[in-house]
């Protein structure tokens, strides 16, 4: 067999693209036998990797260039958007079979829920937390209740009607777009859409050895509207003065702010805080399988990988409840974790203690916790799911 997985936007190629997403789904597949390479357009860069195949964007909207390449599946990495409908429709008229990956929590119209859909847009803006965020969220209502419904939907919906499957990264994303298709997309669209999550790659896994009462949390913590970097600040400090022997590792783009503060702690918890900066994926294995617990602070996530890397490596997951927040739902659904009931640092805190409170208790396994995660979420895992799909006729 061969399938290709296509993301439509000039990224950079290099290993850092192949660690996650379209890039490690192409050898998720390969890993289980099936011919594949990730394809982008734009012009050749010094450090893509041979696994890819750069092309002119005009070529991946033409069914002769897809028709060449003699395929058996595309998974499309196009948001569902319509400036990459004409992708997907190229793909479809070479008669290859197209799965729509769908890189969001679910709501992507009013047409999802309305209430719902009008939550996420006050989450999305940063309004209350962020300079400007009153006006963002006033231009994403405007946006989304004119252009979105008028312009966007409709084009949303041809890119959509495309796919033989539309696949959510989530269980609750599911939910969203069924919604969506049942009432806009098209009769018996929803019957279309699954759920596929996004992979994980293997190398995040259980190693043994002992767990210490360590929280993980890995972030870009320069972007305070999504990742909540003053949230993560607030609540760590309140954990280390709750908990005398608790300790946090923050792994990621650290920023100004958030090096200032650690310098800044109080001295008897100080040491108790390590900001490591960016680090490479063995490193983060390898502090994930001395913690107990992983912690995410977001205000929105389409699905996390972060977590899910955790999770494979054995960590329970901690983050706050939200409609914005989909993935951990099913995170946490079978006792993996905790959603805080209460989205501020109290809450968040709360959650945190309880979750580590849990260890102690003995009601954690980080072998369940892991067997149960790679085999989800590990790239070739996720392959092998997304080829189910055809060969059962039923991606739940």
């Amino acid at each position: 067999m061969k399938w290709f997985t296509c993301t439509p936007v000039a990224f950079g190629g290099g290993e850092d693209f192949f660690s996650r997403d379209s890039g490690l789904l192409s050898r998720g597949f390969r890993a289980i036998g099936v011919e594949s390479r990730a394809v982008m357009p734009g012009e050749r860069r010094p450090d893509d990797l041979d696994e890819l195949i750069r092309t002119d964007f005009a070529n991946l909207e033409s069914p002769d260039w897809w028709s060449a390449h003699a395929l058996d599946g595309v998974v499309l990495y196009a948001w569902g958007r319509p400036k990459f409908r004409k992708v997907a429709e190229a793909i479809r008229q070479a008669g290859i079979r197209l799965v729509l990956n769908q890189d969001s929590g679910g709501l992507v119209s009013p047409r999802c829920g309305i209430r719902a859909w009008l939550e996420e847009q006050w989450i999305l803006s940063g309004a209350g937390r962020v300079p400007r965020g009153w006006l963002k969220y006033l231009e994403l209502l405007a946006r989304g209740l004119t252009v979105g419904l008028l312009v966007t939907d409709p084009l949303r919906a041809r890119h959509l009607r495309q796919g033989d499957w539309i696949a959510a990264v989530s269980p609750r994303a599911a939910e969203h777009y069924r919604k969506l298709c049942t009432s806009y997309v098209g009769s018996g669209m929803e019957k279309r859409v699954t759920f596929v999550p996004h992979p994980v790659s293997p190398v995040f896994a259980l190693r043994g050895g002992s767990r210490n009462p360590r929280v993980v949390a890995v972030g870009r913590w320069d972007d305070e509207r999504q990742k909540r970097t003053s949230l993560l600040m607030q609540v760590v400090e309140l954990l280390l003065t709750r908990s005398p022997v608790v300790g946090v590792d923050l792994v990621g783009v650290a920023g100004d702010a958030l090096e200032a503060w650690q310098a800044n702690l109080d001295a008897s918890v100080r040491d108790r805080v390590v900001v490591h900066g960016r680090r490479s994926p063995a490193e983060i294995v390898d502090l994930l399988n001395r913690a107990q617990v992983s912690y995410c602070p977001s205000a929105f996530e389409s699905f996390h990988i972060a977590s899910g890397e955790a999770l494979c490596c054995g960590c329970s997951v901690v983050a706050g409840r939200s409609v914005s927040m989909a993935s951990f739902e099913w995170f946490v659904g079978e006792g993996d974790g905790r959603l805080a009931d209460r989205d501020d640092v109290d809450g968040h805190a709360d959650a945190l203690l309880e979750e580590l409170g849990a260890w102690t208790d003995n009601k954690r396994d980080a072998g369940k916790i892991s067997a149960r995660w790679t085999a989800r979420l590990h790239a070739p895992c996720v392959a092998e799911r997304v080829l189910g799909l055809f060969r059962e006729g039923d991606g739940e």
